[in-house]
């Protein structure tokens, strides 16, 4: 059998399954299934294709079984057919099987011709795969496919090592933000008010970094011929709405419970608005980048997303400051 790249539906199928011809009878595809029922890895599905093997319909045995014996296996077959190529990532079958409530799913190429399928087992096992590995990069955790990562079994050596390179960067990206706030500290001594938003601030536009983060990593593993250029600009439309709403109610809550100082509360309203606006771009650019030059987009996700979003954030905040309060 072919080799296909890893990760790929070819490189999980199989292909000792059912495969019967049209114009077959359903007796004869019964007869055909107990005569040779111990060379396949599965009969769940029966595959029914032309003299081209090309896929042409599917039925389940358990359908198979409650059809009268003198019907043609094309009367009684399903012909809206979901399935993949052999190139497609293992994350969006798993993806379709799912969304479909399909066990196993067909693999065939550009010309439709049946290849084989990736089983049940293999698609649970792709899942609980694929959302280790999601769940440990967005934890900011260095996590080769392949390896296995148990907090129990590891060794503490091994754990450091996935563990402290985003932490390390985090503390460069800490010592940055530091210098912002240090450079500004005449402003602060002199407006105390604008050191109990920066809490605020930073937290908002780290959210709204993250959900958008999240989407379009999302939308990458779903589905690799996404649209950029639509989901830019649908994403920047929402982030706008939610700058807008977010900038003005901490501009009223300023107003109302705090020092009542305009001032004060279109600088942080106005930060508001440009921090999330900053966040979700950072967010929503950073894995498209990541994505163009080969990188996994996942691993924009969590620390260093989240690290750019704050400095931005931060820099923001005290250069409206700095342009409204001096």
């Amino acid at each position: 059998m072919k080799k296909f790249p890893v990760k790929t539906a070819g490189a999980c199928m199989i292909t000792e399954v059912p495969v019967v011809k049209v114009g077959e009878s359903v007796s004869d595809v019964k007869k055909k299934i107990s005569k040779n029922v111990k060379k396949f890895a599965t009969i769940d599905y029966i595959y029914v294709v032309d003299e081209e093997n090309v896929l042409k319909g599917v039925i389940s045995i358990k359908e198979l079984l409650e059809v009268r014996k003198n019907r043609k296996i094309e009367e009684v077959m399903k012909k809206d057919l979901v399935y993949v190529s052999p190139f497609t990532h293992q994350e969006r079958v798993v993806y379709l099987a799912l969304s479909h409530g399909i066990k196993m799913m067909p693999v065939l190429d550009k010309e439709k011709h049946f290849l084989g399928v990736v089983p049940y087992d293999t698609i649970l096992q792709i899942f609980n795969q694929e959302a280790r590995e999601d769940i440990l990069k967005l934890g900011g955790i260095f996590y080769k496919v392949g390896q296995e990562f148990h907090t129990i079994k590891d060794s503490p050596k091994k754990m450091v090592r996935r563990r402290i390179p985003w932490l390390l960067i985090g503390i460069i990206g800490g010592t940055i933000a530091a210098s912002i706030v240090s450079f500004f500290e005449s402003m602060l001594s002199k407006y105390l008010v604008l050191a109990a938003f920066i809490p605020v601030l930073v937290y908002v536009s780290d959210a709204a970094g993250t959900q958008s983060e999240t989407l379009i990593v999302r939308g990458f593993a779903i589905d690799p011929k996404l649209s950029i250029k639509k989901w830019l600009k649908r994403e920047f439309s929402v982030a706008f709405y939610l700058a807008f709403v977010c900038g003005l109610l901490l501009a009223i809550f300023e107003i109302i419970g705090w020092e009542k100082n305009l001032s004060i509360a279109w600088v942080v309203g106005f930060s508001m608005f440009l921090g999330i606006l900053a966040g979700t771009s950072i967010s929503t650019l950073l894995p498209i980048i990541l994505k163009k030059i080969g990188i996994d987009p996942a691993v924009a996700a969590g620390p260093f997303a989240t690290l750019l979003s704050d400095i931005a954030t931060l820099a923001i905040y005290f250069i409206v400051a700095s342009l409204f309060l001096i």
